[in-house]
């Protein structure tokens, strides 16, 4: 009896010990949140120009025509890895071979080692976001691609194919008829003679 009250004991402190040790959830605290803590970026690029390592990623994931979207881009040295202190330009263009006529998204100076710029697309499509800053005297120009809305299931590859296919399928077709009509000739050729 003195066991099963020793043992029963020992499973209510065990029961209620995890309760109390567990007043702090790990994690980040919720003071650091902002509005990309939850929301992961739809593209994430990491890439080096001249002397400088660039990182770009664009908020929210997917984004969609009629609703606010940010570029967050980073600029540090190469060499002595300091963030690019100066102001960066962002344009928007087209994704398509006939456009080549840009719109000022707007100019950024550094905020806390990023430079933001917002956007909203009232269609959807394909556009190429630039960013170009000076520095040192030297210009620099990164493009990047950037989806707003569903991509087309159905791109300039798929009907291309698509184009071919049915060619193949009319010229058989009209191959098949033309030969019908040879063999039909050729039968009441032979019948009338």
């Amino acid at each position: 009896m003195r066991i099963k009250r020793l043992v029963t004991l020992c499973l209510l402190m065990g029961l209620a010990a995890p309760s109390v040790l567990a007043h702090h959830v790990l994690g980040r605290p919720a003071y650091s949140l902002n509005e990309d803590s939850n929301t992961p970026p739809s593209m994430q690029v990491e890439t080096q120009i001249g002397d400088y390592f660039v990182t770009y990623m664009v908020y929210p994931a997917f984004p969609k025509p009629n609703e606010p979207g940010r570029i967050n881009l980073y600029a540090t040295r190469i060499d002595n890895n300091e963030p690019l202190n100066a102001e960066v330009t962002f344009t928007v263009r087209d994704d398509s071979w006939f456009s080549d006529k840009e719109e000022k998204l707007g100019a950024q100076v550094i905020d806390d080692n990023v430079y933001r710029q917002g956007f909203m697309f009232r269609e959807k499509g394909k556009y190429i976001i630039t960013a170009e800053f000076t520095a040192n005297g030297e210009p620099y120009r990164i493009d990047f691609p950037l989806q707003i809305g569903e991509a087309s299931p159905i791109g300039p590859v798929g009907i291309a194919i698509g184009a071919i296919v049915l060619v193949l399928v009319g010229v058989n077709v009209f191959q098949r008829k033309r030969l019908q009509r040879l063999k039909t000739r050729d039968y009441h050729k032979q019948r009338e003679g």
